[in-house]
């Protein structure tokens, strides 16, 4: 019987132990580089899938065009990403609505990867640290990495409606390959 019982014992404890020794050492951290790995790929996917000659549509005049949401989104991206970094944004190529596709995406491209260099010096423990923000205030460094990835969800969200309005499955309505 005592045999049985130390088996029992075993068995219920084996899976609680590969589980902890399976668990991330940064989940939170780790998620937010996986959304933000996510919506960069989106985001250059729909630049890249929006015709030159429709980065100046806008649904309604109000909204701004594809091309202005291109240099939006990029530099909100290099803005808020240097706060997570905690060191300057990068002084290479800026874009305004009017430039090229091919500029607008390449200045998109360079902000996601200067927020994915921001987001590789994360960790659960900094997460809480303070940070500089808008209007002088502070944050913490987990507040300015989700306002980077929520800003690109919402972004993304918008530019799905921009390509669905001129016939295009936005990335991911696109058959999986």
């Amino acid at each position: 019987m005592k045999r049985w019982i130390g088996v029992a014992a075993i068995c219920l404890a084996a899976p609680m132990a590969a589980r902890a020794q399976g668990t991330a050492a940064n989940p939170v951290s780790d998620k937010l580089r996986q959304v933000l790995g996510e919506y960069s790929r989106n985001l250059v996917a729909s630049g890249e899938a929006m015709p030159a000659d429709k980065y100046s549509y806008r649904p309604t005049p109000e909204q701004m065009s594809f091309g202005k949401s291109m240099e939006h989104v990029a530099e909100v991206n290099n803005f808020a990403c240097s706060k997570v970094l905690g060191a300057p944004a990068p002084q290479g190529s800026k874009a305004t609505e009017t430039d090229s596709k091919d500029k607008l995406v390449e200045v998109l491209k360079a902000s996601m990867d200067f927020c994915k260099q921001a987001f590789a010096k994360l960790t659960d423990s900094n997460l809480t640290d303070p940070v500089p923000w808008f209007g002088a205030r502070q944050t913490t460094r987990f507040a300015a990495a989700i306002e980077v990835t929520n800003d690109l969800i919402d972004h993304y969200a918008a530019l799905a409606v921009y390509l669905r309005l001129n016939g295009l499955l936005p990335p991911t309505a696109q058959p999986r390959k």
